[in-house]
């Protein structure tokens, strides 16, 4: 093969993708972009969406996992505290989990361990009170505990695990609902 039909080739293959890409341009919707036809965006649809307390007992551990996993929602849909008049109802339940991964031979106490909250939520009319979407997701993380007799380290590590776990399941839940919301709700 010659130079020159080398260069034909890659000449063709490239017209050939930016045909394609000018063809499927117009597809191509950001997910967040306001709409010129008065429709709502995407982020008014969330900012409806109204994040009652988790039904979780008070002054339980899980109390305080409910009041993290509402206000890191709270952020990602409404990018305050509070959002606007509501048209959805979110009710999540959640369900901690936690396992020992290893354990150190000697003393028999853990060196590491994983954490997970397994939370169901569904999405509420607030017009008809009739489910529109339902969902689960989990999130599992693991921590290392440095030294079997620090508490306090293995204190601070459980609590940061939750912490990481509660913003992936916000993080997922807000994601499924922008998806229901963009898809056309």
């Amino acid at each position: 093969m010659s130079l020159a039909s080398i260069r034909l080739g890659i000449a063709v293959r490239f017209l050939v993708v930016a045909a394609l890409a000018t063809l499927t341009a117009g597809c191509f919707q950001p997910m967040y972009a306001e709409h010129a036809d008065g429709t709502p965006a995407l982020r008014e649809k969330l900012m409806g969406v109204e994040l009652p307390p988790l039904d979780v007992p008070n002054s339980s551990h899980e109390a305080r996992l409910g009041v993290e996993i509402r206000n890191a929602l709270a952020f990602k849909l409404y990018g305050n505290a509070t959002g606007t008049s509501p048209t959805h109802r979110l009710v999540i339940r959640i369900q901690p989990a936690r396992s020992t991964l290893m354990t150190d031979a000697n003393t028999g106490l853990p060196t590491s361990e994983n954490y997970g909250i397994n939370a169901q939520f569904n999405l509420i009319d607030n017009a008809t009170g009739k489910s529109v979407m339902t969902g689960t997701t989990a999130s599992r993380v693991s921590y290392d505990i440095p030294g079997s007799y620090q508490r306090y380290a293995r204190a601070r590590a459980f609590r940061d695990a939750e912490d990481r776990a509660c913003q992936e399941i916000a993080e997922r839940i807000q994601t499924r609902v922008a998806s229901f919301f963009f898809a056309g709700a």
